[in-house]
């Protein structure tokens, strides 16, 4: 396996070359930033292959003992046919509806160690999807737990995170049969698109403050491929942090709401149109706001397709 990267200093706090690279740090350069960050011209950051965190050689047993600690690592762990090896999951895993009667052991960012350890996993399959899984790392790696770690890194890192969990599962037929069918549903709907220019839309991930996904994030991806422009593309990271001033400004056609963590029927609708200065943008104008189901959506997993298709029929329906 790669050698891990520095993700922590010496302190035992995240660098910040790791925060910039994964866009958790503002880049304002704040005053009171822990990292002595200050602000200068934006240089364009080389671009990284994906980050490899474990500290399992290769050469052990195929794993028969797995636990999950994200939901898209579960349905990745699902598309390759292992949920049957599944004997533990964080307490969001909710896909496919078999998952719901493995044992938990924790939210995502706080799981515990004690339950992971009496499930006596032969493979720990951790992520860095969500801000903070970084400890779960650290932890796994202090109480010599056998983990793996998947870092997302837009639509074609998908591909990278299956073959890798494939790699340490004996299951990489499978994996290339699992990635050949999605890029084909791709390709699909890639070609069914007839738009004679792209639409311009918003995700947000969360309302307050707005979060929304950078250049890097994978539904900056399924936009472009579903006839879409996504406003928060051109911030360089994984995340963005857009004000109200420049969403308002960039006058998305499309609202799509899919917040993080939120059930779709807990997401209103009505918290986007009551902003002050939302009604000068055209989805709101013209009732384009879209409540989407997050497992679909904010998830890196295979299920990403599913939530193209429905994107792209969305997006054809309504400016057809």
């Amino acid at each position: 396996m790669p050698v891990e990267p520095s993700i922590f200093d010496a302190g035992g706090a995240l660098t910040r070359d790791y925060l910039l690279d994964r866009g958790y740090c503002c880049e304002n350069g704040c005053r009171n930033c822990p990292y002595g960050f200050r602000k200068q011209e934006p240089k364009p950051r080389p671009s990284r292959p994906p980050l490899v965190l474990s500290n399992i050689t290769g050469s052990e047993p195929v794993p028969r003992r797995i636990v999950s600690l994200c939901p898209s690592n579960t349905e990745i762990l699902h598309s390759l046919g292992l949920t049957d090896r599944v004997v533990g999951v964080d307490d969001w895993s909710d896909w496919p509806p078999d998952v719901r009667d493995i044992p938990r052991v924790g939210p995502d960012q706080q799981v515990s160690m004690e339950r992971i350890r009496d499930l006596k996993p032969d493979l720990v399959l951790a992520s860095l999807s969500v801000p903070g899984m970084e400890w779960n790392v650290q932890r796994l790696k202090s109480n010599d737990l056998p983990y793996l770690t998947v870092v997302p890194r837009g639509l074609d890192g998908i591909w990278d995170n299956i073959r890798l969990v494939a790699q340490a599962t004996g299951t990489q037929m499978r994996a290339e049969s699992v990635i050949a069918e999605l890029q084909q549903r791709i390709a699909r709907v890639a070609e069914g698109l007839t738009i004679s220019s792209r639409t311009r839309v918003y995700f947000e991930w969360w309302p307050k403050p707005l979060f929304a996904p950078g250049r890097r994030n994978w539904l900056t991806d399924i936009a472009h491929i579903a006839g879409g422009t996504s406003i928060t593309a051109s911030v360089d990271s994984e995340s963005a942090n857009p004000s109200h001033e420049d969403i308002i400004a960039a006058d998305p056609e499309f609202i799509f709401l899919a917040w993080t963590g939120i059930a779709h029927d807990k997401v209103r609708p009505h918290v986007v149109t009551r902003r002050p200065g939302w009604d000068q943008i055209s989805a709101v104008r013209e009732g384009r706001i879209f409540v989407l189901e997050e497992g679909l959506y904010c998830r890196p997993s295979p299920r990403l397709i599913d939530g193209l298709e429905q994107l792209a029929g969305i997006i054809r329906l309504h400016t057809s």
